[in-house]
């Protein structure tokens, strides 16, 4: 009898050291193991303005690569300068459940609601090159483009001898992009007593517009000394238009430093324009992104370096 009892309790002692045996893990490593959901596949969102235009190509190939690099999965939605398809394809962004959200914004205030609706879904916003007059953004990555206009404009007072007249090609009205290189612009060249400018017209930052628009302004404005357009896309427009009309010395100026651009200005036919490395302003969205997504915190703004090529 005592050894069948003291059998029974050998038994009874040997199931629970099994029992306690499936569970030896070191303190916090079960922790760690019920937090693999928090290493699943980041997805980010970027809603673009327009792939029509070269520098936004090259943002979105450099937000590409940086995503590739860092294992995120992208998606991407082409609003073509339409304020309404941009707000639907980032309503599409919406319902995919992404992480985070780039937004290169058409019209800084038509983009309002669509953010908001991206932040009543608990999707936090990072705008990039372009701002948002309205919803909450966690981050904007752009280049200063006050100071971009402000360089432009000095660049342009040296090359024209600080005198005569010239004529400014505005982008998309309503755009951040617009508002800002043009402030910065003006910010110098309304200061120099002995220029004037006679013509400022938007062209949507597209080339074909550039090129009507510059045309019918040299109508009337045979005798103008130097052109700053918003974008190098108008300010190649302007060039065709220029020389066209068979008018030589002519100083003009863009912004973007697209290769087209770079080129004309190695070629001589454009002065100069301003680097704003689009390229750099994807690969610092998506990286941007990342941290949002991990909980980190990040600046509210963040710069990215621009330089004058000439």
């Amino acid at each position: 009898m005592k050894s069948t009892l003291f059998k029974s309790l050998a038994v009874g002692v040997l199931s629970m050291s099994l029992l306690a045996g499936c569970s030896t893990k070191a303190p916090g490593e079960q922790k760690a193991e019920s937090k693999k959901d928090g290493n699943k596949e980041i997805t980010v969102g970027l809603s673009i303005s327009t792939l029509n235009n070269p520098f936004f190509v090259t943002l979105k190939e450099g937000a590409e690569k940086a995503a590739k690099e860092n294992k995120i999965k992208l998606i991407s939605v082409d609003a073509q300068d339409d304020p309404a398809k941009q707000a639907s394809g980032i309503e599409d962004l919406i319902q995919k459940k992404v992480d985070v959200i780039l937004v290169n914004p058409t019209d800084s205030a038509a983009v309002t609601p669509a953010i908001e609706s991206a932040n009543n879904a608990n999707i936090p916003v990072i705008t990039v090159d372009r701002s948002a007059e309205g919803g909450k953004v966690v981050s904007h990555v752009a280049s200063d483009n006050v100071a971009g206009g402000q360089m432009a404009a000095e660049f342009l007072l040296e090359k024209i001898g600080k005198k005569g007249k010239i004529v400014e090609l505005e982008g998309i009205p309503g755009s951040s992009a617009a508002r800002d290189r043009g402030k910065g612009f003006h910010n110098v060249i309304d200061k120099a007593t002995d220029v004037k400018v006679v013509a400022k017209q938007p062209a949507d930052f597209d080339r074909a517009k550039g090129l009507s628009v510059m045309e019918n302004i040299l109508q009337g404005n045979k005798d103008i000394v130097g052109v700053f357009a918003h974008n190098d896309e108008m300010a190649l427009g302007a060039l065709k238009a220029i020389q066209a009309a068979g008018l030589k010395n002519i100083v003009v100026v863009g912004f973007d430093a697209t290769d087209d651009a770079v080129k004309a200005v190695k070629d001589g036919q454009m002065a100069g324009t301003i680097a704003q490395k689009p390229a750099d302003i994807g690969k610092t969205a998506i990286e941007t992104a990342l941290k949002v997504a991990k909980g980190e915190k990040v600046d509210q703004n963040i710069p990215v370096k621009l330089e004058l090529v000439k």
